[in-house]
């Protein structure tokens, strides 16, 4: 593969956030590179759309003051139109459990580029919960990337040619996050998401209901049920996970509901 390999690249968490500077120097090492991301941070939108965006020029490429499906549209449609992949990420917080998927800016990028047939990667990574340091100020730095990027080209280099596109639409891939320079490559495991869920609501004093979601808390604590061959319990045990998807949604035809139907009318 040479550099006539093109990437429309785009996250969530804003163009100049740690994670994308991370993935667009490991792609632009062997690929044509355009960034078409969120001129700020736009986590957890899902596939929220916007009537019309404004675009800034941007040493990456484009900043656009839009979402993550908004960055999809417009550089499949108008900036860069002929890219070979999109790939989404890398997001700081993982993407785990079939519950995210509908939520989450960065796989929504990636969804948003199936129903243009172009093949997609989302890339998230697992910042670990506990210690004095919040997670949220952990992974500042592009080396801690590391699997993520590696697992990342990795795919986007092979993938297409392997036939693994004629069958998934998009990869979420989810990576621990490095430790030293010295450590070990981590393995790929290819999962299916969790379909865990541990969300959770209650009044607080003041009278506002507080929403939780207890699956961080219980991944920290390594009280998970996740069997083996699910992301979160691939990512937990220090492996990348990825998981072959497909476009929503998928229609499961049964007799029931054909009866159902049968019968509306009599």
């Amino acid at each position: 593969m040479d550099d006539s390999f093109s990437i429309l690249l785009t996250n969530d968490d804003g163009i100049e956030s740690t994670g994308f500077r991370a993935l667009y120097e490991a792609f632009d090492e062997f690929a044509d590179v355009t960034a078409v991301a969120p001129a700020d941070d736009q986590s957890a939108v899902g596939r929220k759309m916007s009537n019309d965006v404004d675009v800034t020029e941007h040493e990456l490429g484009y900043a656009i003051e839009g979402t993550p499906a908004d960055c999809t549209v417009v550089g499949l449609e108008v900036l860069c139109p002929d890219v070979d992949m999109v790939v989404a990420g890398c997001n700081k917080g993982a993407n785990l459990g079939a519950y995210v998927l509908g939520r989450s800016g960065t796989v929504s990028a990636a969804v948003e580029a199936a129903f243009f047939d172009v093949p997609a990667i989302a890339v998230s990574l697992y910042v670990p919960p506990g210690g004095d340091e919040p997670w949220t100020e952990k992974a500042d730095a592009v080396a801690d990337y590391r699997h993520a990027t590696d697992a990342a080209t990795f795919l986007a280099r092979n993938a297409p040619e392997a036939g693994v596109f004629e069958e998934a639409e998009y990869l979420n891939v989810n990576a621990p996050m490095a430790g030293g320079d010295d450590e070990a490559r981590a393995p790929i495991e290819i999962t299916a998401p969790s379909k865990m869920y541990a969300m959770t609501a209650h009044h607080e004093e003041d009278g506002r209901i507080r929403l939780h979601d207890r699956i961080w808390e219980r991944m920290g604590t390594g009280d998970l049920p996740d069997p083996q061959g699910t992301d979160r319990r691939a990512i937990v045990e220090g492996r990348v996970s990825v998981s072959p998807l497909t476009a929503p949604h998928t229609t499961h035809r049964h007799e029931a509901l054909d009866s159902l139907a049968e019968s509306y009318l009599s």
